[in-house]
């Protein structure tokens, strides 16, 4: 199995289970840096909201951090689950 091959998400039933499970938050985090960034612009707007609309700037980053964490992390896992193959002789 190696990284971020297409088809490890469909190797048994619960790799499918856990590629859905990380789509759904790889969702989650998507709007909700989304959502962050959009309110935090629109309070760029007035100087008296100008500190929190920041703060949503820096949780938007966040989250967009975590987007590829989350892949990595799914990646890992389905490492977990299955043997590794040996390295090929040459690579073509």
């Amino acid at each position: 199995m190696h990284l971020f091959n297409p088809e490890n998400r469909t190797r048994s039933a619960e790799h499918i289970r856990i590629y859905i499970l990380f789509e759904i938050w790889y969702t989650f985090v998507d709007f909700t840096a989304a959502l962050c960034f959009l309110i935090g612009s629109v309070l760029f707007f007035w100087d008296s909201t100008m500190f929190v609309g920041t703060w949503l700037f820096v949780v938007g980053s966040a989250f967009f951090a975590l987007k590829p964490t989350l892949r990595l992390l799914r990646e890992l896992k389905y490492l977990s689950m299955g043997e590794i193959p040996p390295a090929p002789e040459s690579i073509p």
